[in-house]
């Protein structure tokens, strides 16, 4: 879900396997946790979500990438929310999430009905993270329990994002060395990776696949070569930079079909194919797995969404309860937060990383 141009790849991240972020020892997250304080506020969300993907489908892939950006850069905090400020370095112009992120405005519409109900109750990084299950349902795939009671951050990492959100041209190793800072296991790289079973990319992070993988002037023997056709008819070698669906077959639906593209060569990314056509990758028999049952990869969808969802949350006494997503409290008394939306919805989508 978010890197930058081909042009400047020879910048991108290194997997930096220190700073480990694991699951929050003292969190005490509850499915239940605003039963009395807000309860209504999955509903709300969910009114939000559904009212915006009629006009735009793609916008339940953009949230759930939004959600996993988060959660992989200080944990599930919604400090990919924060906007610059004097004092913050926001993640948005990280070189993955630069001029990429979607949802940022459908969040904050989430947030002003969230707070016209419950005011001043409901995280930002709680929104976030229903958002995402809502999306999953939305989108035809699994519903669950989300675990609520994260906190918001104070602070952003634009160092961290550049460093710890996989690259859609990373090979296994990489991947799999990314998602271990984040204290996910190879299961969890193959479930979570599922969530390119819906959502678009930009032709400018496959060009290389099409017409010079890595240099040989050849496109990457990984990819079908009807589906290389096809792909080459969307993204003409330097032609417009336009969208391309991560699944030729559901677009628009999260099921199994990314795993059996997987299998017959029509991976997107790199680091789509990287899982089934490594040569002895112990990532093929979980592609297998979750291609023949769906119900298998749902399971394992739901249970990596919860585990991702909570990665270094902040609970009880940490961080706060923003009054606006994009600026801790402090700075949201100082501005006019009517004006933030109109800056935010320029962003566009389909610059993704890996996820």
């Amino acid at each position: 879900m978010g890197c930058f141009h081909l042009t400047v790849t020879s910048l991108c991240f290194v997997v930096v396997v220190v700073g480990v972020l694991p699951l929050s020892l003292d969190a005490q997250l509850d499915p239940s946790f605003y039963r009395d304080t807000c309860p209504k506020v999955h509903s709300i969300v969910r009114e939000v979500v559904r009212n915006v993907s009629k006009k735009d489908p793609r916008m339940l892939a953009s949230l759930i990438r939004l959600h996993f950006h988060d959660c992989f850069v200080q944990g599930c905090d919604a400090s990919v929310l924060l906007n610059n400020t004097a004092t913050i370095e926001s993640e948005q112009q990280a070189l993955p999430n630069n001029n990429s992120l979607r949802g940022l405005d459908v969040v904050n519409d989430i947030k002003t009905a969230v707070e016209q109900a419950c005011p001043g109750v409901v995280s930002c990084a709680d929104i976030l993270t229903l958002a995402s299950e809502i999306s999953s349902i939305l989108g035809g795939g699994p519903d669950w329990k989300v675990p609520l009671g994260r906190r918001d951050s104070l602070t952003a990492n634009r160092t961290l994002a550049n460093q710890n959100l996989p690259a859609p041209f990373f090979n296994l190793t990489q991947l799999k060395a990314a998602f271990a800072v984040q204290g996910l296991d190879t299961t969890d790289l193959v479930a979570l990776s599922g969530a390119h079973t819906f959502g678009r990319a930009h032709c400018s992070f496959i060009l290389g696949r099409l017409y010079n993988f890595s240099g040989t002037g050849k496109p990457d023997p990984t990819l079908d070569t009807t589906y290389l056709q096809q792909l080459r008819q969307i993204c003409p070698n330097g032609g417009p930079n336009n969208l391309v669906n991560f699944d030729p077959v559901t677009p628009d639906k999260i099921d199994r079909v990314y795993f059996s593209n997987l299998q017959v060569k029509k991976g997107l990314l790199q680091s789509d194919q990287e899982l089934f056509s490594t040569p002895g990758a112990d990532t093929i028999p979980i592609v297998n797995r979750f291609s023949s049952d769906q119900n298998v990869f749902f399971d394992a969808f739901e249970a990596s969404m919860i585990k991702m969802g909570n990665i270094g949350v902040l609970t009880g006494n940490k961080g706060e309860i923003r009054k606006h997503c994009n600026f801790v409290n402090k700075k949201s008394v100082e501005l006019d937060i009517a004006t933030v939306a109109s800056e935010e919805s320029s962003s566009e989508e389909g610059m993704v990383s890996s996820i």
